[in-house]
């Protein structure tokens, strides 16, 4: 199997940056996870990553962002390209960032984190507005909900139709519930949109203790593929958040065995070719 391209790559300093929803999370709290500790985690089975804004305190996304180009730029280390944060409801600053950032060929794309502010942030026609800005000049916008706002999502998706746009960690799925029943009839409605994709990330930090994480997200994985189809799904890691399972290479591993079911062809599209084809990687 050729080496994977991770699409959703965090990094945590926090000595230089805040990450104020990390601090009843003892796994992440005050916990540095660099760009080496990452290529030692990921040894040889990823080519390149992608960096994802970490959900930095709001005083900190553009410093961040500046230093997330800076690892790109830099040959020694595997990043290729950012996905930035961004706050389109914030419409002034949300149009000077924008400005500031959008011819930067590094950036690829951007995000808002949707499941920490209420629902009618994305409903707002404003928002909307600004994340159509995003896809007008070619940039994907990250859609991170939880599973109980994929209705939400799915009217979002509806409104920004011009925007290539990719839902985060499939969903955010409650597998420790064991009932997918909602989120089977929400995700089949987003897969008819052929503007939005799907990444496969971080489900492994869904699951309850006693829980065998293979078996319980293979259910997941495979309803998306089969859904949203081979072209229209990109691999993650969602690391160090994936930490609050066992890590990186049990991920790795497990998504390696539940889609080393598929076709080549459909496991390299997966783990390489879409992520040149949906976010523009140039590896």
């Amino acid at each position: 199997m050729s080496p994977l391209i991770d699409t959703h790559q965090h990094l945590m300093y926090p000595k230089q940056f805040g990450y104020s929803w990390a601090n009843e999370l003892p796994v992440l709290h005050e916990k540095q996870y660099d760009v080496s500790s990452y290529e030692a985690l990921a040894g040889g089975q990823v080519s390149a990553s992608v960096f994802m804004e970490t959900g930095v305190d709001e005083n900190d996304y553009r410093d961040e962002t500046e230093f997330a180009i800076s690892l790109a730029r830099d040959p020694s280390n595997n990043t290729v390209g950012v996905i930035a944060a961004a706050f389109p409801e914030h419409t002034e600053e949300f149009e000077q960032w924008l400005e500031q950032t959008v011819d930067e060929p590094l950036i690829l794309g951007y995000r808002r984190i949707l499941h920490v502010v209420d629902n009618s942030v994305s409903k707002d026609a404003a928002f909307r507005k600004n994340v159509r800005r995003i896809g007008a000049h070619e940039k994907t916008f990250d859609m991170c909900f939880l599973e109980a706002q994929l209705d939400v999502a799915n009217a979002f998706a509806a409104a920004c139709d011009n925007t290539q746009l990719v839902l985060d960690h499939c969903g955010v799925p409650n597998i420790a519930n064991g009932d997918y029943k909602f989120w089977k009839s929400q995700i089949a409605e987003l897969a008819k949109m052929d503007h939005v994709a799907c990444k496969i990330s971080g489900l492994v930090a869904y699951c309850a203790p006693d829980q065998d994480r293979e078996v319980a997200v293979r259910p997941y994985i495979e309803f998306v593929v089969e859904q949203f189809g081979a072209d229209r799904c990109v691999w993650g890691s969602d690391w160090p958040v994936v930490n609050m399972a066992e890590g990186l290479p049990d991920w790795l591993n497990v998504t390696k065995r539940i889609l080393g079911e598929e076709t080549i062809e459909t496991q390299s599209k997966i783990f390489s070719e879409n992520a040149r084809s949906i976010y523009g990687v140039a590896v």
